[in-house]
């Protein structure tokens, strides 16, 4: 056998992550509206909570992640509201807010 002969590649094992949840992190952020912006390499997503009766409101948690890592939160969401739908049925959803730039 030659010295310069490829060696058969292994397949990759998954890593096992340890995720790190700070208890200010863990309390969360109640949002009622998201936001959704996006250029060639970033999408940015905005939480936003808006009170009631309120001209003004404030953005929680701003969000920037790739294209690819945007396509699989939304194939991740789309899983989970189905799953949710079926435990609890259909999600009702209304017209979005009109929101002044």
């Amino acid at each position: 056998m030659s010295q310069n002969a490829p060696k058969p590649q292994q397949p990759q094992q998954p890593v096992a992550i340890q995720i790190q949840l700070d208890d200010d992190v863990a309390q969360g952020q109640y949002c009622n509206l998201a936001m959704i912006n996006h250029n060639e390499t970033e999408f940015v997503l905005d939480f936003i909570y808006v009170q009631p009766q309120q001209p003004k409101a404030k953005v929680r948690s701003r969000v920037i992640c790739s294209p690819r890592h945007a396509k699989q939160l939304l194939v991740a969401l789309n899983e989970n509201v189905k799953l949710f739908e079926q435990k609890f049925g259909t999600i009702a959803i209304g017209a979005p807010p009109e929101v002044l730039h």
